[in-house]
């Protein structure tokens, strides 16, 4: 009985998480025989309530993409500490490839103040007052993954 309480448990949990989809790329490999072409998928998952993971999927069709990055994005979850106005508890910076993101606590009220990849990001965790800039790159993926790990080196007392 115990293992059907864990299972619904993560089935529970897999219901109340989101996924967004933030880039559909198609690349192509050069092989003998020509060109193979597949789609890449940035896929940014959360639940809203301190719970985001960034994924990447590969396949040879849209959907199949999707649902890898979703794959991939709740192997890597990281957890947000939340303070009670919804915001951060700390300033903090995070870097990803050449990408950079400042993110700053904000008053209730203010909203998130951010862009692109790390907009998203943020929206996901459940965060829904800060202040954010991206510098150096403007590539989705490095970028969500700066936001990633300027969230995961949040700290607090307790």
């Amino acid at each position: 009985m115990a293992n059907r309480n864990k299972s619904s448990r993560s089935r529970e949990k897999d219901t109340n998480s989101q996924e967004r989809v933030i880039q559909i790329s198609r690349v192509s490999k050069v092989v003998k025989g020509g060109k193979k072409l597949s789609f890449r998928a940035i896929v940014v998952i959360g639940n809203e309530r301190g719970q985001v993971g960034v994924g990447v999927g590969k396949a040879s069709d849209v959907i199949g993409a999707v649902k890898k990055g979703v794959a991939d994005g709740k192997k890597h979850l990281v957890d947000v500490p939340l303070t009670k106005v919804n915001s951060i508890p700390h300033p903090t910076n995070g870097w990803g490839g050449a990408a950079k993101v400042m993110m700053r606590p904000a008053a209730p009220g203010t909203g998130v103040i951010a862009g692109g990849a790390v907009r998203t990001v943020l929206e996901l965790a459940g965060v829904r007052n800060v202040l954010a800039k991206q510098l150096g790159s403007d590539n989705p993926l490095n970028n969500a993954r700066a936001a990633i790990d300027a969230l995961d080196s949040l700290r607090t007392f307790s």
